[in-house]
Order: C-alpha cells, then structure tokens, then sequence
C-alpha cells in the first residue's frame, strides 16, 4: 500500500513537472507574438513541443486515475493510518489545480495575442490586395487596354 501512494506521489510530481514545462512554452509563445515580426516557426515548434507535453500529461492522469481507483477503497477504510501520505497528495493536488488555473490564464491571454496578430495581417493583406487592384486599374487604363475602338461606322454624312 504504502509503494503504492509513493506512485501516486510521484506521479503527480511529474506532472508538476510537466505543467511547468507547459507554463515556460506559454511564456515563450507569449513573448514571440510580442515581438515586433512574428517567427511563425518558433511558434509552431512550440505547440508541437506543448502538444507532446499534453500528451504527457493525460498518460500521466490516466495512470494516476487507475491506481487511485484501485486505492480509494483502502485509503477509506484506513485513513489514519496513512494520514500523512494523503495530506502530502492533497497538497499537491492543490499545487497542481493551481498551475492549472495559472495555464488556463496564460492561453487564454495567448489566444487574444495570436487573434490580434492574425487579425493584423487579414488587414494587413486586405489593403495589399486594394493596393495592387488600384495598381492594375491605373496601368490598364493608362495602356487603353479598356479602349475598344467603335466597331460600326456611320458613312452618312
């Protein structure tokens, strides 16, 4: 019993681990779209990365829940017995539900970034777009590329 709560111990220090993995690829994606030209291949590179922690952490959580249904029974029935190994897990899990509400900060805040930037660039392209149009019209009509000269004509005169 006692290996046991020592794994699921452990399990939840890696999964600090992990979150704070995850909290360092929130900074970094923040701070790439804060900077003046955005590297989008810095910032697919780390959702990649952020993506394989993720996955990290559902095993993580998958396993941790498993075990600890195999556990709740016992951890009832003898709970003071092994009061001190469940107060230190409950502080982790404190721990961790507090790293998760500081992530789900983060993202959200790199949401709004990512919609301004992309935002940026719609218009950014739109006005582009407007640009060369105005450009395109001004030599078409400069070139009489427009002009058709009459196709019928009047001999009455």
């Amino acid at each position: 019993m006692e290996n046991q709560l020592a794994i699921l111990a452990e399990s939840l220090e890696k999964k600090v681990q992990v979150l704070e993995q995850i909290q360092e690829y929130n900074k970094r994606q923040e701070q790439i779209f804060m900077e003046e030209s955005v590297d989008m291949e810095k910032f697919d590179a780390s959702v990649e990365e952020k993506g394989r922690l993720i996955e990290e952490l559902t095993r993580l959580d998958s396993g941790f829940e498993i075990l600890y249904a195999k556990l709740a029974e016992q951890l009832k029935n003898n709970r003071q017995k092994y009061a001190v190994e469940i107060k230190a897990i409950q502080q982790q899990i404190a721990v961790i539900t507090e790293m998760s509400m500081t992530i789900q900060a983060q993202e959200k805040r790199n949401k709004s970034l990512i919609e301004q930037y992309f935002s940026k660039e719609r218009t950014a392209l739109r006005e582009n777009r407007k640009a060369s149009k105005a450009a395109y019209d001004y030599y078409k009509k400069m070139n009489h590329t427009e002009y058709a000269p009459p196709q019928f004509m009047d001999s009455k005169q």
